[in-house]
């Protein structure tokens, strides 16, 4: 094991890959980097974590770094701390303490608070793809997780994105990783179309938090028709397997209900490889592209499919998070809520019964 000089903010500790698997990891690391030379940057993702319990460096993702605004964190914060109180308070004391947490997440726009003497912080990280030369999107490399045993039905538990992820800035790196750690380090903002606020917001992180921590790869749905970009058509998924699943759902029970193919009100098991009775056949041709494409992706573990003029790939997404000498960045300034601080769960008393009175008769209890 050796320690790389990486410049500014700290070290890297590298370690080079001997056993067979790690080789092989890296080899395929290294293929992608040659073919997959620039960089598409999506946006920022929101997630929350708890520090170390006993204040090191070492923080744990708590909320998945998988939500589009910081307010869609806090709230996952704020259902976590409640349904904790629910099923898992020891004590009147402990619930006690979770549920203030609760009240405050439902009318403050925090980042970063305390419970049960843990550090709890919502964090910003940066989601990216790989693109070769011509604009093509990074698919999942051969050696990227896969279930052993693939599952298609509807019901499939799928993995959590994030779930039991450690985020560990001096945890020992891969040649190929170390280098695109420190090599993303400068990667900031720029150009016309972002507003002056966010390009300020952008580069200050740079300083106040020199290093990046990169997260584990996540899987999604891109599309693109005609000579358009690529655009997300799926939220983010922990394998390659469950974003295939979804593309296969999607092609042949949510795509011909909004085209018009099949009626939305139809039962639930009608779908593009099952159409209901009385189909026409322009309709019938429609579904058979559909569910040929979706087959086609069960056949082969394709990542790539083409059906009505609209190209559909699996995408190999990208995460890193920036790291400062207090630990993951947090929303910056310039970060946009799409909502505010709510209360989300009906009233919880310190015993740990539920009250619903107040509530909408079709109100979500979530």
């Amino acid at each position: 094991m050796s320690e790389q000089d990486a410049g500014p903010g700290d070290s890297v500790v590298v370690r080079v890959p001997v056993e067979p698997v790690d080789a092989v990891r890296e080899a395929d690391a290294r293929d992608a980097a040659d073919r997959y030379s620039g960089l598409a940057v999506r946006g920022p993702l929101f997630g929350a974590a708890a520090q170390d319990a006993e204040g090191g460096r070492r923080w744990r993702v708590v909320v998945g770094v998988t939500h589009g605004c910081p307010q869609e964190a806090r709230d996952a914060l704020n259902s976590l701390f409640w349904f904790r109180a629910k099923d898992d308070a020891q004590s009147r004391q402990e619930r006690r303490a979770l549920l203030a947490a609760v009240a405050r997440l439902e009318t403050e726009p925090l980042d970063e608070l305390t419970v049960l003497g843990a550090r709890y912080r919502v964090v910003r990280a940066e989601e990216y793809a790989a693109v070769d030369s011509r604009g093509g999107i990074e698919t999942p490399r051969p050696t990227d997780p896969e279930p052993l045993t693939l599952d298609w039905g509807p019901g499939a538990r799928s993995a959590r994105v994030d779930d039991g992820l450690v985020l560990d800035p001096d945890a020992p790196l891969s040649p190929l990783q170390a280098a695109e750690r420190v090599a993303l380090r400068p990667l900031a903002y720029s150009g016309i179309r972002f507003p002056v606020e966010v390009l300020a917001d952008s580069a200050g992180a740079v300083q106040s938090h020199p290093d990046v921590l990169l997260m584990p790869a996540a899987f999604l749905i891109t599309e693109r028709s005609g000579d358009g970009e690529w655009s997300a058509g799926s939220s983010l998924h922990a394998t390659a397997h469950d974003a295939r699943r979804t593309l296969d759902f999607a092609l042949t029970w949510m795509e011909p209900r909004t085209r018009g193919l099949i009626p939305y009100d139809a039962d639930r098991t009608v779908d593009a490889r099952n159409p209901p009775v009385g189909t026409t056949d322009e309709a019938a041709a429609e579904l058979v592209e559909l569910a040929k494409a979706a087959d086609a992706l069960r056949a082969d573990r394709r990542d790539q499919v083409e059906v009505h003029g609209t190209v559909y790939r699996v995408t190999r997404s990208r995460r890193l998070l920036r790291w400062g000498p207090d630990g993951p960045e947090g929303p910056r300034s310039s970060d946009i809520s799409t909502h505010a601080p709510a209360a989300l769960h009906p009233r919880l008393d310190d015993d740990g019964t539920v009250h619903t009175d107040g509530l909408a008769d079709d109100g979500p209890v979530r």
